[in-house]
Order: structure tokens, then C-alpha cells, then sequence
């Protein structure tokens, strides 16, 4: 029924507008998502593009579905201590984990093994299965703390993609600088895409 089954995480970092143009852009490609959001990203959420979503969980699978279009169960939100899911086991995990946006607290605890929450604990998973691992920190500037943890991580395979889109592709809109991002992304999931313009089209 679908197709990649993609982990997705979504942190208190500044950057929700990335956030909803990659979880529709894996809608729209036909991806299952588990989708991972902190408090912290909620409040962001609700700051930056004034959405207020639902609390309870079935209350939130109900509204994403409307809101993304997707299909019964393309979306799955799960809680932050929810250790019986699937992306908090080896076994049952997708391959495939995005942290968009990504705290420097997040990552942190990421590169130093600590799962104290879901989004952490998939994290670890990743690593430990071997998988793919992109993390997308949104701050500036990085203090010397962020970069050693950057480059522990990326020592263990994991894809930095700070989020900082380019200009040659001539953006016309903020929605334009998004979708460069999410394009580079979908890119290094290796998922098919004609969202945004590639280096001398």
C-alpha cells in the first residue's frame, strides 16, 4: 500500500515551515511516516506559521490525515515515551530517520547515546541498525559544542544537512527557499522529486 517507511522526527527548533513541506512532500510521494513531535516543536509550531494542533494522539492522526491529505494510517503520530512503537526497536523500525528541524539539544543527545525520549531513542536506533540518519540543526552560529557533537555524529555515518538553502534556483518566496531544502532532502532518501529547480536546469 505505501511505499518508504520514513521516521520522522520534529524538534523545538526554529524551522516548522521545512517541517510541513517535507511531511507533505512524503505524503505526496506515497511514504509512510512515523511522525515524532516534542512539546517544544509544538509551541514553534504554534509561533511560526500560527498552527494549533491537537493534544491526544487519535485527535492528532485524525487532523494530520485531513490536513496532509494522506491516506488511513500514512501518518502515524506517536508519543514521546511511546517504547512499544515500532521505531524504538531494531526489529521493527524503518531504515530511513529525519530529524527536521533539529535542536543542538537534540543532537546532543543524540551524539552522546542518550534516549530520553522517542525521538532520541529512534535516533539511537538508526545508528545502531546502521541505517540513515539525516539531522537538520537550524541555529547560528554553531558554538564549538555544536560542531564536536556534529562531527561525532557524522563520524558515525549521520548526514548533517544544516538547513540553509541556496540562491541559484532565483527564489521568488519563502515557500521557494523551503522546498530547495526539502528537495536535497528527498535527494539523499534517494526518493523521486521534480519539487525544486537542480543546479543548471
Amino acid at each position: 500500500m505505501f511505499g518508504e517507511k520514513i521516521t520522522l522526527g520534529v524538534t523545538g527548533a526554529s524551522g516548522s515551515g521545512y517541517f510541513l513541506h517535507l511531511l507533505q512532500a512524503l505524503v505526496d510521494n506515497n511514504c509512510q511516516v512515523y511522525l515524532l513531535l516534542s512539546d517544544a516543536a509544538k509551541i514553534v509550531l504554534k509561533t511560526e506559521v500560527n498552527e494549533d494542533w491537537p493534544e491526544g494522539l487519535d485527535g492528532l492522526n485524525v487532523f494530520l490525515q485531513k490536513r496532509f491529505n494522506a491516506k488511513q494510517n500514512q501518518i502515524i503520530a506517536l508519543g514521546s515515551k511511546d517504547w512499544f512503537s515500532p521505531v524504538a526497536s531494531g526489529s521493527s523500525a524503518p531504515k530511513k530517520m529525519i530529524i527536521c528541524p533539529c535542536s543542538c539539544g537534540t543532537l546532543a543527545s543524540i551524539a552522546n547515546g542518550l534516549s530520553n525520549n522517542l525521538i532520541e531513542r529512534a535516533a539511537d536506533v538508526i545508528l545502531k541498525e546502521r541505517g540513515l540518519l539525516i539531522i537538520t540543526p537550524r541555529e547560528t552560529p554553531f558554538s564549538t559544542l555544536h560542531l564536536r557533537n556534529m562531527l561525532t555524529l557524522s563520524e558515525l555515518g549521520v548526514t548533517i544537512m544544516p538547513l540553509a538553502p541556496g540562491f541559484y534556483h532565483q527564489p521568488q518566496s519563502i515557500d521557494d527557499l523551503q522546498a530547495f531544502m526539502v528537495a536535497r532532502l528527498l535527494d539523499h532518501l534517494k526518493i523521486e522529486h521534480k519539487i525544486s529547480k537542480r543546479w543548471c536546469e
